[in-house]
């Protein structure tokens, strides 16, 4: 028997002492599975995955990296003329340029996390097919990537809010402590919404045609282009269900002071997003075991 294994380690030598596989891979998974040693371990892939998706967004484009802050300019540029000269919507007396510049970063965000971790097992799935790695590293790396753009596109905003706070129109307010809980909101509303569609595309591929316009009518049922405070008090109960809907109207009274919601509601969402990031990595890990036999 031990002469067999020395002919065995010959043959491969980099197989451990007493037959201990160094990573055993078993279809038998419990179903919360976060694995966050595991996932440490592949941290340079997360940093290399995210370095792509950087990398890739704005490659052989004539801007560059300029698009990073000329999208969230030109869609402001729009909401300003269509929403606020047009249809005269109410900003809360705030700059109008500074209040939809607040809601598109933050709309921006949450939205690009969705759509991109929705694709994830279809974007991804000969590169799956071919090596072992936690597949939580794909959608994690897409938020990081994502987080990169809001912090750029958050400077762009800072450089204007300081323009209109030294002319003294605008002034920060105690609400910016939130800012942390507002970020943690975003990024896992947005991965546990996209890995929970990503699941079901696997399986229904029309799903990738929707999520597009979903998300653009879930914009627009939420106060990214109209302020809360411009509702009775039944529609702000119900607008104040949708989970992104305290994220917009904090962010909002952070830097322009505008009406603040109930604490509560901000709570809710919290609770929400982190039930629905839960949930997500739930269906997403009973999904990878076999998701190859329907890609």
């Amino acid at each position: 028997m031990e002469k067999r294994e020395e002919e065995e380690k010959k043959i491969n030598p980099i197989m451990p002492d007493n037959n201990r596989w160094t990573t055993i891979i078993s279809a038998k998974q419990k179903a919360i599975r976060l694995n966050l040693k595991e996932i440490y371990r592949y941290k340079d892939l997360i940093l290399l995955l995210t370095r792509r998706d950087i990398v890739a967004m704005y490659k052989q484009t004539i801007l560059g990296p300029v698009w990073f802050v000329l999208q969230p300019l030109l869609t402001t540029i729009t909401f300003t003329l269509i929403f606020g000269k047009i249809a005269k919507l109410s900003t809360d007396n705030t700059p109008p340029i500074l209040f939809y510049l607040s809601g598109v970063i933050v709309w921006n965000y949450f939205s690009e996390t969705l759509i991109k971790t929705s694709n994830t097992f279809i974007a991804n799935a000969n590169l799956f097919g071919k090596v072992y790695f936690p597949r939580l590293v794909v959608p994690l790396s897409i938020s990081l990537s994502n987080l990169l753009t809001f912090f750029v596109q958050f400077v762009f905003f800072l450089i204007i809010y300081l323009y209109y706070a030294y002319r003294g129109n605008v002034s920060p307010g105690y609400y910016i402590i939130y800012i942390p809980v507002l970020l943690i909101i975003m990024s896992a509303l947005g991965l546990g919404m996209g890995v929970i569609i990503s699941a079901l595309t696997t399986k229904y591929r029309d799903m990738r045609f929707l999520i597009t316009f979903g998300v653009q009518l879930f914009m627009f049922l939420s106060p990214v282009v109209y302020p809360l405070s411009s509702m009775n008090q039944q529609a702000q109960k119900l607008m104040l269900l949708n989970p992104m809907a305290p994220v917009l109207e904090f962010f909002k009274c952070a830097f322009l002071q505008t009406p603040a919601p109930p604490l509560y509601s901000l709570v809710y969402s919290l609770f929400f997003s982190i039930l629905t990031l839960l949930s997500g990595i739930i269906i997403f890990n009973k999904v990878e075991k076999n998701f190859m036999d329907t890609v």
